[in-house]
């Protein structure tokens, strides 16, 4: 089973790029894929990957990351005003990040009007490990 988790702007808005990076790999590490409404920043985006690339495990095989930004080359000139104003009183809120586990999602593919999102085949443990009950028939 796949598992989505979406997080809002608002919820990593106040919190320091360093929180922020760790809040996020905490939910992947979950084996959850996160959508987070905006994006990082360049440098979080940076962090994020070294910090991934540092906690790479036998359980943790890495993090693949994309994120969806509006195409500014076919706005109209009047949008690309809107939407530098929204910038800059909204911060970056425009746009979506995905990040998932690179043990479940193979590949994440942008196209101008879809998102495609490759998981690969994961076998799936079972929870209940208690003693298997007789059958007396």
């Amino acid at each position: 089973m796949v598992t989505f988790q979406f997080i809002p702007y608002q919820d990593i808005e106040k919190l320091s790029s360093a929180k922020r990076v760790n809040k996020l790999i905490n939910i992947v590490k979950e084996n959850k894929i996160v959508l987070m409404e905006g994006r990082l920043k360049k440098q979080e985006e940076a962090d994020l990957i070294e910090i991934t690339m540092e906690e790479i495990t036998p359980n943790f095989k890495g993090i693949e990351l994309s994120v969806i930004y509006p195409d500014k080359n076919r706005q109209t000139p009047m949008q690309k005003i809107k939407d530098g104003f929204a910038d800059v009183l909204l911060g970056d809120r425009q746009g979506m990040t995905i990040i998932g586990p690179a043990s479940i999602v193979k590949k994440i593919e942008k196209n101008p009007d879809r998102i495609e999102l490759f998981t690969k085949d994961v076998k799936i443990t079972p929870r209940y490990r208690g003693k298997k009950k007789k059958n007396y028939s």
